[in-house]
């Protein structure tokens, strides 16, 4: 079978196309034959800068979909031929992958397998910062950074359907701003300014939830303009900054919450948990209208290129790669 694999970190140059034997899928695990595979920042971060990157060669890609091929010991969930999608700890960019059955799901009925690709951890992972985490309340106005990127699409729709009164997204550049328009968002504001803009449009309260991926100083501006018993959540560290750090001075005045998630940490922690997440997140697809687009697709062999992409930082919605 066919994989891209990386033998050391650098720019998406280092990334190679390869032979490999097919696997067989080991206790608690299925194999997959991979239709599609997501592409995640974390991937770019794990070739780049070697995040959660045990070892070398490492083969990243973090969700597909397919149909299972072969199930091991124990696995009673899934057959042979089953339309699957799966959330796993790296080996997606493959036409093979080996995947922990505890966190691979059926494809919901009346999706495809293109759409199922986009669900595995971007869903869940916009679903727990609002409901699970931040605790989602009607009448709650939320702001969203990277509001036109995969998580930011999904939950400003979310955070809509839940109820809350407004919904704030923060873009990097303008030509991001009318796809997340689309997305839930009553209005979206650039990087540079978004503090000033929610202190103006909220008459200076700031906002009851805030969702933030990128650290750094964007994150102590957010926790600037979150409201009085506010939530502010951090997902990720895009920006590669040193990790944040508050203080009681931070959160005692206004009694702020100051929280963070990781989907791959709650994974290998608590498989059940997530399958639970995912179950909810799924529903709000099938049921309640919210869809992830898929902006840019690329064959396997292209996954250099689709890296350059993510990169530029001038996508939006989800990019897959195609066996």
């Amino acid at each position: 079978m066919r994989a891209m694999i990386f033998e050391e970190l650098g720019g998406p140059e280092v990334l190679h196309l390869v032979d490999l034997p097919e696997p067989a899928p080991g206790p608690g695990e299925v194999t997959i034959d991979v239709a599609y595979a997501g592409i995640n920042f974390a991937d770019v971060l794990a070739r780049a800068e070697g995040y959660r990157v045990d070892a070398l060669p490492f083969r990243p890609g973090l969700e597909v979909s397919g149909r299972v091929l072969a199930v091991g010991e124990d696995v009673t969930a899934f057959v042979p031929g089953q339309e699957v999608t799966s959330f796993m700890p790296g080996g997606g960019y493959s036409e093979i992958a080996v995947a922990p059955a505890a966190t691979t799901f059926p494809v919901p009925k009346g999706l495809d397998l293109r759409t199922a690709a986009t669900l595995p951890s971007v869903l869940p992972t916009a679903y727990a910062l609002l409901h699970d985490i931040a605790r989602l309340r009607e009448g709650d106005t939320v702001l969203v950074h990277s509001a036109a990127g995969g998580v930011g699409t999904v939950a400003g729709q979310l955070a809509r359907l839940g109820g809350a009164s407004a919904v704030y997204g923060v873009v990097s550049s303008l030509d991001k701003a009318p796809h997340a328009l689309k997305s839930g968002y009553d209005q979206v504001f650039l990087a540079e300014s978004f503090d000033t803009e929610v202190q103006a449009v909220t008459g200076g309260r700031g906002v009851d939830i805030a969702l933030e991926p990128i650290g750094g100083d964007n994150f102590r501006r957010t926790l600037a303009v979150t409201a009085r018993f506010g939530r502010l959540v951090s997902f990720g560290n895009s920006g590669s900054a040193a990790p944040w750090q508050i203080s009681p001075a931070d959160v005692y005045p206004t009694g702020l919450s100051v929280s963070g998630f990781s989907l791959m940490g709650l994974a290998a922690a608590d498989p059940r948990r997530l399958r639970q997440l995912a179950g909810a997140a799924f529903q709000a697809v099938s049921e309640g209208g919210v869809e992830l687009p898929v902006t840019a697709e690329f064959a396997l062999a292209d996954a250099a290129a689709a890296h350059r992409l993510v990169e530029s930082r001038t996508t939006t919605g989800k990019l897959l790669l195609r066996r």
